[in-house]
């Protein structure tokens, strides 16, 4: 699953102590791997090899330039979100005509950008949109490449936030709506129907999800292909990683016998079952993994500052925050609490582990029995190589933390932490 194991009783990123990277830049810092990264990637395209595809990875998950460029050498595409993220990939050596580009709410000047720049396709959310589009692109006197985005009504089964593909969510477009939408799109002097794409929700750990939706929408791709000569069916991301490692512990006959629910999902068995949908269609398939591919790749470096015992609870006080870590509170997101070092036998505590800024909601675990670390330990918060520092903010004018990822033995900081003047830089 990753590149982060103990050697002599410290944990370590590839061949790199993290209790070094921690003395030498501080805390609360990011760690990522760059070969749980690369070959994140490569299962999952290696998976495919069987149709015409291409992985287009979601930028939103992490978009740090670095991890942005090591992906782009792998071959990488990219799914974007914003006209900043077009930016960074452009930056990180990335090819604007392998993006496309989701999202809700594109602006003028995001258009105009993405079509002064000659990216792959936008993905239309709204025929609002499309009409916008076609106007914004007629008045630079170019055409503009789109798949128009199907909302399929499938329940993805996973949290509420994060789930993309009902009827209810405010993406994409009505599976009843959708034939008069290419239709009417098909007259637009400058929209070029290039794709159907959809998307049903993150964090989802069976493939049947998958291939209820592929299975449903699979006929209308058929038939766009055969009425308006699309190129791509575009299935969406939302492949789920293991944030409990009590999860991939167990065998394939330990599996048969708990909760399907929870078995991890690997790339094998997703495309095992969607590629004979899919082959038949002869249309090229886009995916657009994040989490999948950076999320065990990070950790989450911090060091606890008190231990602070009441009548009710015992809190483990850290230098990390919500504001570094948002997904506990947001999502009531998982993530294992590992400490750097150990030796010998380990005493266990029930506790929660909280951070400094001044919200009940500032916590990482709660009620969970843990090794008890003590202050001054340094502890790695695991999986949070996705919607970690990417979703960080600057609240309680809290500076953003260090990130740097490792490469076998090599380590380079690609963000230097923030500073009290950085916060205050863009003000006035």
């Amino acid at each position: 699953m990753h590149y982060f194991s103990f050697s002599d009783s410290s944990l370590h990123a590839e061949k790199v102590s993290l209790y070094k990277i921690a003395e030498q830049h501080g805390t609360p810092t990011f760690v990522y791997s760059a070969n749980t990264i690369r070959d994140h990637y490569q299962s999952l395209d290696q998976a495919l090899a069987p149709i015409d595809h291409e992985v287009a990875y979601a930028v939103k998950a992490n978009s740090n330039i670095a991890v942005l460029s090591l992906l782009a050498k792998a071959g990488s595409s990219f799914d974007i979100v914003s006209g900043g993220e077009l930016f960074r990939v452009v930056k990180a050596g990335g090819d604007p005509a392998k993006c496309t580009f989701a999202g809700v709410g594109k602006t003028r000047e995001e258009i105009e950008y993405a079509l002064e720049l000659g990216i792959h396709a936008f993905n239309v959310e709204s025929e609002a949109e499309l009409i916008f589009i076609n106007k914004v692109a007629g008045e630079v006197e170019k055409k503009a490449p789109v798949s128009i985005r199907i909302n399929p009504n499938v329940d993805a089964k996973t949290h509420k936030y994060i789930s993309t593909g009902k009827s209810e969510n405010k993406f994409g477009i009505d599976f009843d709506l959708i034939s008069g939408v290419f239709e009417r799109a098909a007259q637009m002097e400058h929209i070029e129907l290039k794709g159907l794409q959809m998307h049903i929700g993150s964090q989802l750990t069976t493939v049947q999800p998958f291939a209820d939706a592929v299975t449903k929408v699979a006929p209308l791709a058929a038939d766009l292909k055969a009425k308006y000569g699309i190129e791509f069916f575009s299935i969406g991301g939302g492949i789920g990683i293991i944030y409990d490692p009590a999860l991939e512990s167990g065998s394939k006959e330990w599996w048969d016998a708990h909760n399907e629910d929870d078995r991890p999902l690997t790339a094998a068995e997703y495309a095992e079952t969607l590629i004979p949908i899919l082959k038949p269609l002869g249309l090229k398939i886009l995916l657009e993994p994040g989490r999948y591919i950076v999320g065990n790749a990070g950790v989450l470096l911090t060091r606890c500052l008190y231990e602070k015992k009441g009548t009710a609870k015992t809190f483990k006080i850290v230098d990390a925050g919500m504001n570094d870590l948002i997904r506990p509170a947001l999502y009531e997101g998982y993530h294992e609490i590992v400490p750097v070092t150990q030796s010998g036998p380990v005493n266990t505590v029930k506790t929660d582990v909280v951070g400094p800024v001044c919200e009940t909601g500032d916590f990482f675990c709660q009620d969970r029995e843990l090794p008890d670390f003590r202050e001054g330990d340094l502890i790695a918060l695991m999986s949070a190589g996705a919607y970690g520092a990417v979703m960080g903010s600057t609240y309680n004018s809290r500076p953003l933390p260090t990130e740097i990822l490792v490469d076998g033995e090599e380590t380079t900081v690609i963000r230097k932490r923030q500073t009290y003047d950085d916060l205050l830089a863009q003000e006035i």
